[in-house]
């Protein structure tokens, strides 16, 4: 110490910064990120909401969790996920045809059911639970730029780590 004054306190000040910055960065790829992949490991489908056909219940740019059910067993009310044209659709279960093995669906935002009825071979399960908002991270992470901006952020988290404990020796 010269003068009274401690010369480490700048840099000791930078590291506890540092230190802040990379647990922030790290607390918010984990926060989008863990939502999307732990459901996985419990046997869910994970998929993002692009349309308002679903408002308010579930909004868009929300991400549903889906869990396969024997489309026999769905009863009417119930939130359901199927493939149509290539695309996954979630929409409400207006009616459950058994006998002729087809859903009468209906989007919540939309006055009439859908017009086309949907196979049981189709269905892809029942609709558990939704998470607003995560849905717009959710599409990004699919392709290949979202997952290199995910691993920039986690090195990117790490090197501040590392020059936190540089400045705070």
């Amino acid at each position: 110490m010269a003068n009274g004054k401690n010369r480490h306190g700048p840099r000791r000040a930078a590291a506890v910064v540092c230190r802040i910055l990379g647990t922030v960065i790290l607390l918010a790829v984990l926060a989008v990120c863990l939502p999307l992949s732990v459901p996985k490991l419990a046997g869910y489908q994970v998929y993002d909401v692009i349309s308002g056909s679903m408002e308010p219940a579930i909004p868009v740019n929300s991400v549903v969790f889906v869990k396969a059910a024997a489309p026999e067993d769905l009863q009417p009310g119930e939130v359901v996920a199927y493939q149509s044209s290539g695309s996954v659709v979630v929409h409400r279960l207006a009616e459950n045809h058994v006998v002729e093995g087809e859903l009468v669906t209906k989007g919540d935002a939309n006055a009439e059911p859908d017009p086309l009825k949907v196979g049981y071979d189709s269905v892809l399960g029942v609709v558990t639970a939704h998470v607003p908002f995560i849905g717009i991270y959710a599409g990004a992470l699919n392709t290949l730029t979202g997952k290199l901006y995910a691993f920039g952020f986690v090195a990117a988290a790490a090197m501040l780590y590392l020059l936190a404990r540089e400045l705070g020796e």
